[in-house]
Formats: structure tokens, C-alpha cells, sequence
């Protein structure tokens, strides 16, 4: 059986129904992958086209990809919907053209995971008043920038205009204002317990974790695991209720704007390699060695 996918005529938006067969030459969940990124077959048309079970495919897929064919379709218009909306597309034409069909659909399926509603996700952070400063650590250069609710984001790097650069692209809307750190009163201590806790002491520090709904939960469990310890993708996927998540737990971490402050190095893989980190492998196993000795 083919499956057929509906593939939108650029020029004109019409629809047409377009076989796909699968490829030989493709193993047999890449190219149920594939049917997936192509349009919106049901599991068993799903099976029926790749030559396995609906049973069979559905276990073997979560393996490979860690969600399930439903779940990876979800994610799938849910990344198409988001990108657009970032991107300033209007609202109704995003959610039309990710494949939702009407507003309802969205909120029903991807609001949760998107942590607000599409126009204020769109919003790239606009009625956010976020102040900032650069400040020296024992790990370096830090930006470290503030809502009046916290910390939302902590960068390393050597390049002062990157930084700031980086803090426009995550908050394209917002109204940044640069502070002298030691003559303002509000960022001051919260500058000061970021660079202690960067030099490897336990201080509190209030965060303002600015994310999806999903990336909320990551980073929030994460925030618990204790100094010198470390947890699997997969242990956290499970922790947050999402145990097929591990790699969109992977991804959380790979988001997390709070250096070190939240502690994605203490996440590995499940046979205790490193993993990915944001601020690259070497400091990773610094901050966990560092951990770990103390």
C-alpha cells in the first residue's frame, strides 16, 4: 500500500495527493521517518508502507528515535509552528501551514509544549524589561542578564560582542539595558552569587527560566540533582513523565541559557560518556571533576 501525503503546490496552495513508496534501499524505520516529515499517515498505513506490524513499528521506532510515530509527528508540526512564529510569521498562516487546521488544534496538542500561546511565543521576548552586565569568573568572561524575577540567562565565551550578541538573539523583543554591575543594587548581589556559584560554590540564585513548557520541567529537574552526581538523558526523560524523551531532553539541555547555574553537565549518557554540553566537553568535565572532588 502507498501512503499517500498531501504536499502544498507553492504557487497556488492547492492540494494534491502524491504516492510515496518506500525505498529499498532505506531501512525500513528511516523511511517511516521519512513518510512522517512528508505528511500525516496513521500507524497502520504507517506499517502497511514500510512492510512491518503496527505493533512492531511502533516499538522498534521509540527505540531509534525515542518517540513514538505519533509523537514524533507532534514534535514535528510543533518545530514547523514554532520556527515560523519566531521567524514573524502571522499566527494563523504558522498554525495553517505547520498543519494544524484550526487554532483549537494547537492549543489541544503543542500549547503545552510550546509554554504560552503562539502570539506571545511570536513575541520573542517583547515586554520583557532585561538588564545585564559582563562579569569576570574563575571560568571566564560571564553575561549575566536579569528579569525582575530572576536570572534568565548566564553565557560564557572571550568575545564581549558576542555575548551580547547571543542575548539579542535569544531576546530579540525585549528592552535590554546594560548596567554597571557594581554600582546597581538590584543586579549587584545577583552578579555576585552567579560568580560564586560559577567558581564552584553552592549559592542560591533565583532564576527566571524563560522556555517551553517542556524545557521548564528539564531544566527545573535538573536544578535537583546534587553537586558531584549526575543523571542519564534517559533518567531525566523519565523524572519529567516523558520516559521515550531522551533526546528531546538532550535538546532541553542544549537550550538551557543559565550556564552552570542550571547544571546540564551533570547530565551524561547512559553509559557515563559526557555527551554533548553548550559550552564545550573540556569545561564540562571540568565543572564535574571539579564537583566530584569536592
Amino acid at each position: 500500500m502507498n501512503v499517500k501525503t498531501h504536499i502544498r503546490k507553492p504557487d497556488t496552495g492547492a492540494v494534491t495527493d502524491k504516492p510515496v513508496a518506500p525505498t529499498p534501499a532505506i531501512d525500513k524505520l528511516e523511511q517511516a521517518r521519512i513518510l512522517l516529515d512528508a505528511g500525516e499517515p496513521s500507524l497502520s498505513e504507517l506499517a502497511e508502507a514500510v512492510g512491518l506490524s503496527p505493533s512492531h513499528l511502533q516499538r522498534r521506532f521509540s527505540a531509534r528515535f525515542a518517540l513514538s510515530p505519533a509523537e514524533y509527528l507532534a514534535q514535528r508540526k510543533l518545530d514547523s509552528l514554532r520556527s515560523a512564529l519566531r521567524e514573524g510569521s502571522d499566527v494563523s498562516a504558522a498554525l495553517y501551514d505547520a498543519g494544524y487546521g484550526s487554532p483549537s488544534r494547537v492549543y489541544e496538542s503543542g500549547a503545552a509544549r510550546l509554554g504560552m500561546t503562539p502570539a506571545r511565543y511570536r513575541a520573542g521576548g517583547a515586554g520583557e524589561q532585561i538588564r545585564w552586565s559582563l562579569t569576570q569568573t574563575e571560568l571566564g568572561t560571564a553575561l549575566v542578564a536579569t528579569t525582575a524575577r530572576g536570572i534568565c540567562m548566564v553565557e560564557l565565551g572571550d568575545d564581549a560582542q558576542a555575548l551580547q550578541a547571543k542575548l539579542h538573539s535569544e531576546f530579540p523583543q525585549a528592552t535590554l539595558e546594560r548596567v554597571d554591575a557594581g554600582r546597581d543594587e538590584f543586579l549587584a548581589p545577583r552578579v555576585r552569587a552567579v560568580a560564586q556559584t560559577l567558581g564552584g560554590k553552592r549559592e542560591t540564585v533565583a532564576v527566571d527560566l524563560i522556555g517551553t513548557a517542556f524545557q521548564k520541567k528539564v531544566w527545573d529537574a535538573l536544578m535537583k540533582i546534587p553537586p558531584g552526581q549526575t543523571r542519564s538523558y534517559e533518567q531525566i526523560a523519565q523524572q519529567v513523565g516523558s520516559p521515550r524523551g531522551a533526546r528531546a531532553v538532550a535538546q532541553a539541555c542544549a537550550n538551557n541559557r543559565v550556564a552552570v547555574v542550571v547544571p546540564c553537565h551533570r547530565v551524561v549518557r547512559g553509559d557515563g560518556s559526557l555527551g554533548g554540553y553548550r559550552w564545550g566537553l573540556p569545561l564540562k568535565e571540568k565543572l564535574l571533576q571539579r564537583e566530584q572532588a569536592a
